[in-house]
C-alpha cells in the first residue's frame, strides 16, 4: 500500500500484488517490514524441523520439504521487501513447487508407477516456473494454487482417519487450525483494507498469515514425518521440546 513516510531504494511499485501495509513506513530498503520480518518464524521452524529430519535420519524428502519451506520464506521476504514483479517470482513459483513436493510426498507411497509421479511433478514445476516468469498470471495464479492445495486434503484426511496415536491426531487439529485462523487474517487484509487504513492501528493480517503459516507447514511436515515413520515401522512418537514444540522421535530396527 503506498503513502509510506520514507523514499524507496527500490524504486516504483511493479509487482502485482501489495497488501494492506503502508510501504517503506521504517526503512528505504523494506518496503513492507512488518510483512517481511513474519517470514522469520518459518525460517527458525523450518530450521528445526530440517535438523530433526537429519539428526534421526529420515527419509531426504522431509529434508527437502524443510528446505523448501526456508526457501519459501525467505523467497516472501525478498519479494515484501521489494515489491518488485521479479522478486514477486521468487515468492509464488516455490509455493507452487512446495505444493508440488507435498503432492509427491502424500501419494508416492502408494503409486505402483514409482519413476512416473516424480517425473512429472519436476517437469510440471519446470514449466510452470518458465511460464510463470513471463506471464503474469494475477487472480489465476491464486487459483491454480488453491487447486493444488485442495488436491493434496483427500489424502491428509485419510491419513487422519487412519492414524489411532492422539498426540498425532493433535498435530492435524492444530495444522487445520492454524490454516484457518491465518486464511481469515488473509482475508480480513484484503478485504477490509479500507476501513484497516484508518484506524490507528494496522493489526497487520498479512503478517499475521505469515506467522500461522509457518506453524501450519511445520505441523504439517511434523504430522506427514509421523506417518511416514509410522508406515515405514519405526515406532514414531510425537514428544515437545521444552514443553511447547512437538516433534517426532523414532525407533528404528537395528537393520535399519
Amino acid at each position: 500500500m503506498a503513502e509510506g513516510g520514507i523514499s524507496s531504494f527500490w524504486g516504483p511499485v511493479t509487482s502485482t500484488t501489495e497488501c494492506c501495509e503502508k510501504n517503506y513506513a521504517y526503512s528505504s530498503y523494506i518496503a513492507e517490514f512488518h510483512n517481511t520480518i513474519s517470514n522469520i518464524p518459518c525460517i527458525v521452524l523450518a530450521l528445526v524441523g530440517l535438523i530433526n529430519a537429519l539428526r534421526q535420519r529420515f527419509e531426504k524428502r522431509f529434508s527437502v520439504l524443510h528446505i523448501s519451506n526456508m526457501i519459501l520464506a525467505i523467497g516472501s521476504m525478498i519479494f515484501h521487501a521489494t515489491l518488485q514483479r521479479v522478486q514477486q517470482q521468487s515468492d509464488e513459483t516455490p509455493m507452487v513447487w512446495e505444493m508440488l513436493l507435498y503432492m509427491y510426498i502424500l501419494y508416492s507411497p502408494d503409486w505402483h508407477y514409482r519413476s512416473t509421479m516424480p517425473i512429472f511433478l519436476f517437469l510440471y514445476g519446470v514449466v510452470f516456473a518458465a511460464v510463470h516468469s513471463v506471464v503474469r498470471f494475477g487472480i489465476g495464479f491464486k487459483v491454480h494454487y488453491a487447486i493444488l492445495c485442495l488436491l493434496c486434503i483427500p489424502r491428509m484426511y485419510k491419513y487422519y482417519i487412519y492414524t489411532q496415536d492422539a498426540s498425532a491426531k493433535r498435530l492435524a487439529k492444530m495444522y487445520v487450525a492454524t490454516l484457518l485462523i491465518g486464511t481469515l487474517c488473509w482475508l480480513f487484509d484484503r478485504i477490509f483494507c479500507k476501513e484497516i487504513s484508518s484506524w490507528p492501528i494496522n493489526p497487520q493480517g498479512h503478517a499475521l498469515w505469515h506467522v500461522f503459516m509457518g506453524f501450519n507447514s511445520y505441523l504439517a511436515n511434523t504430522f506427514l514425518m509421523f506417518c511416514r515413520a509410522r508406515q515405514r515401522g519405526w515406532s514414531p512418537k510425537v514428544v515437545h521440546f521444552m514443553g511447547f514444540l512437538p516433534y517426532v522421535k523414532i525407533e528404528k530396527p537395528k537393520a535399519q
